[in-house]
């Protein structure tokens, strides 16, 4: 079975393809020109790696020939610019994803696996932890757009049969996820604590988040491709919260210093707390998350040092 990964180069889809490599998967990574390879693949691993444009049909339609399932991690926005041009994240991000899954339906593709966002699709939850039965009221263009892919998917398996399976992910972090970026709080508090570096908190700190290390994340990206049941949407999270401070005070006990900080006036588009009820996932998927927050949070600290030393 081949598996396509569109967007495969980058933090999940990287983790992904290891281990569907690691299984004996024929994998297809689908990367923007002049991306250079995440690491060296040996000459008996089953890979290939394909340069195009993901907003160009043409370079879509090619990707997927022979392929079986497609996972799609690729996405031009974040939730806190989405809201800066809600017209360029439609056009980019829904519009080149119904493209997608016209092409799919062409091309006789199994499965479509989308990896949504637990974190946005809901907004303000009105109980914790979140269902997937929750209403969704999401608070960004990022959330309203994952959350319109996701119906364009049920759309097309009523349509067409194209058959899919949504995880709503929720904060994932680890190896291989941008220390300088502007999300990943995880990564990028303890790339600036080892540095030194003061890190900026939106809020007072209080802002409550269900974090899941990255290969529970790929455990469950994995077991998509053979689940076969009628629910197609599944929470993917540690079922835990935490927040922003309580992250500081871990990372304080992990590398045994003080971490510099300051407090920056709230953000609209931050809901105060959301923790993810992963019931369904566990029983329905199998799947459980394997690493506590402390045993993720010292493997990532571990994978920044060895990066930093390399």
């Amino acid at each position: 079975m081949k598996c396509l990964l569109i967007g495969g180069g980058g933090f999940l889809g990287s983790n992904l393809c290891d281990s569907l490599l690691a299984q004996g998967f024929s994998v297809k990574v689908f990367e923007r020109p002049n991306l250079l390879q995440y690491r060296c693949f040996s000459s008996d691993e089953n890979i290939e790696w394909v340069e195009g444009d993901f907003l160009n049909p043409d370079d879509i339609s090619k990707a997927i020939k022979d392929c079986d399932i497609i996972y799609h991690f690729a996405s031009t926005t974040i939730p806190e610019s989405s809201n800066e041009n809600p017209v360029y994240d439609i056009e980019t991000n829904l519009i080149a994803t119904v493209k997608l899954a016209d092409l799919a339906i062409k091309n006789g593709i199994k499965k479509i696996i989308f990896p949504s966002s637990g974190g946005t699709v809901y907004g303000i939850p009105e109980v914790i932890p979140i269902k997937e039965s929750h209403p969704s009221n999401p608070l960004c263009s990022y959330g309203i757009t994952k959350l319109a892919i996701e119906k364009y998917f049920q759309l097309y398996h009523i349509l067409y049969g194209l058959d899919y399976c949504i995880l709503r992910i929720a904060n994932p972090y680890g190896m291989r996820q941008r220390v300088t970026g502007a999300q990943g709080a995880v990564c990028v508090f303890l790339y600036k604590a080892l540095k030194g570096s003061t890190i900026e908190i939106w809020g007072d700190g209080n802002v409550v988040r269900d974090y899941i290390y990255v290969s529970d994340v790929v455990d469950a990206l994995v077991k998509a491709i053979t689940y076969d049941g009628g629910d197609r949407i599944f929470n993917i999270g540690s079922g835990k919260g935490h927040s922003l401070n309580d992250i500081l005070i871990d990372i304080e006990k992990l590398i045994d210093r003080p971490v510099k900080r300051i407090y920056k006036q709230r953000r609209p588009l931050d809901v105060p707390i959301n923790i993810l009820d992963i019931e369904k996932a566990c029983k329905l998927l199998q799947w459980q998350p394997k690493n506590s927050f402390s045993q993720g949070l010292e493997k990532t600290l571990h994978w920044i040092k060895m990066k930093e030393e390399a």
